[in-house]
């Protein structure tokens, strides 16, 4: 059986790549069972942020704390996380545009189930994304720049300067090109509605 110290420092390493968080699960791995997680939130050691999810109480916060915590909350039975964030959410890590969502956007798979109540702080689009629409940033799953304009066009809640907005500023950061939307319009005709005011 580990000793404190090396199960501490294990939880380190694993709570260091996710902004200093982890989950129940994760710390019952190194060798914290229930009682040994209770201990630790009441010796003011660990933070519970939310259900089965923890944090480093010591650990500097992130730029982005919230959506690590909810990233983890979207882990399945085997500790994966489901979700990745999209929509409105996304166009806010890639900063392009002036979207500034009040909600956290994610997409989760279709068979995407919780036995609590959903937060509120969560809007969930059921569908699955494939592999190469799905891109990381602070270690996080992200819909890719492309994928990102194609939901947020599909779903029909930004409004149209919004969107050519975040295509331009996407264009001039160098995430994509005027080029590659408009080979992406061949499968997804939706960003037809961009491509109307740019010059394709």
């Amino acid at each position: 059986m580990a000793n404190n110290t090396d199960k501490s420092r294990r939880l380190w390493e694993i709570a260091s790549l996710q902004d200093g968080f982890f989950t129940a699960k994760q710390a019952r791995e190194v060798g914290y069972d229930t009682n040994g997680q209770s201990y630790q939130v009441q010796a003011g050691n660990w933070v519970r942020e939310h259900r089965g999810i923890y944090r480093f109480a010591g650990y500097p916060l992130a730029d982005h704390p919230d959506l690590m915590k909810w990233y983890l909350w979207s882990c399945n039975r085997k500790g994966e996380p489901q979700g990745v964030y999209s929509h409105e959410t996304a166009l806010s890590l890639y900063e392009v545009s002036d979207v500034n969502p009040s909600k956290i956007h994610m997409t989760v798979p279709k068979g995407f189930r919780r036995s609590a109540p959903i937060p509120r702080i969560l809007v969930l689009h059921s569908r699955s994304v494939p592999e190469e629409d799905i891109g990381h940033m602070f270690g996080m799953g992200v819909t890719t720049p492309i994928r990102t304009l194609l939901d947020v066009v599909t779903a029909g809640t930004l409004s149209r300067d919004i969107l050519e907005q975040a295509a331009d500023e996407f264009i001039q950061s160098g995430l994509v090109t005027l080029q590659g939307i408009s080979s992406a319009r061949e499968e997804h005709p939706a960003l037809d509605l961009l491509l109307e005011g740019m010059d394709a």
